[in-house]
């Protein structure tokens, strides 16, 4: 799977449609890897023409802020707007709720203004435009229940596109008795993932998959890598995996199209 670099957009003379921000989940872990890898034929199918940074994508400072560090943070926001400034990039789109709260919100004040997509909206998007469909054959009457990032949800208020996306599957949605503005967090966000749980305690993720078990899923859909990570972890725990999947909605969507 070959994708072009905004160096090499920029050696070529062109500018791409959109920028695809990866992020530090979607270029490094193994399950995030293949949410990266899914929407990338999705954008390919729909004939987008895109690119990403490679090697000179850096972490937003998202996690830096959240732990309190806040000179790490804009080191790190100042250092990737030079980069994007550089490169005259005006959109961009991002599977990672956590990546697309701080370029959307907080680069803007430091100079990176951007129109900045969660991947579920620029896939929505893509559908309103007819550049892309989605074939409701592939999935259908399998038993659904979508769990909200933080990120997405409660703090940006987006919780339509991703139900939006499911619907057209062709699935059987259930939600969750806590969702969308009551949804409670998979345990991941504010550098809580690279925290160890309180002893005693029983850990954000395992009451979040409880919520989902509920609905009697075969399927825990998301919206985020590390919502993704934590929900797997908690089916793990719960001893119901094989029993049910958890995925990314891009990865659905790949499926879905045989991609």
């Amino acid at each position: 799977m070959t994708v072009t670099t905004m160096a090499e957009m920029m050696a070529q003379g062109k500018q791409p449609e959109v920028l695809f921000w990866v992020g530090a989940a979607g270029s490094y872990d193994d399950k995030a890897k293949k949410i990266t890898r899914a929407f990338v034929k999705i954008l390919q199918q729909a004939n987008v023409d895109f690119a990403v940074l490679g090697t000179e994508e850096s972490s937003t400072g998202d996690a830096a802020k959240r732990a309190g560090n806040e000179f790490l943070f804009q080191m790190q926001a100042l250092m990737n707007i030079e980069i994007l400034n550089g490169y005259e990039v005006k959109t961009i789109v991002t599977c990672d709720p956590h990546s697309f709260n701080t370029l959307k919100n907080e680069y803007p004040s430091l100079g990176g203004k951007y129109e900045v997509f969660h991947h579920t909206q620029f896939i929505q998007k893509l559908i309103k435009e007819n550049r892309l469909k989605i074939d409701e054959t592939t999935l259908q009457g399998k038993r659904l229940t979508f769990h909200d990032p933080c990120y997405l949800g409660r703090a940006n208020e987006e919780y339509e596109s991703p139900r939006d996306l499911i619907r057209r599957l062709g699935v059987n949605l259930t939600e969750m008795k806590r969702h969308k503005s009551t949804a409670l967090c998979c345990g991941a966000g504010g550098a809580q993932m690279f925290k160890d749980a309180e002893k005693g305690d029983k850990e954000v993720n395992i009451l979040r998959t409880e919520d989902a078990l509920e609905t009697n899923p075969q399927i825990i859909a998301t919206g985020c890598p590390y919502c993704k990570t934590m929900m797997a972890d908690g089916v793990k725990f719960k001893e119901k995996e094989g029993e049910i999947v958890v995925k990314d909605i891009a990865e659905l969507i790949a499926e879905a199209n045989h991609l």
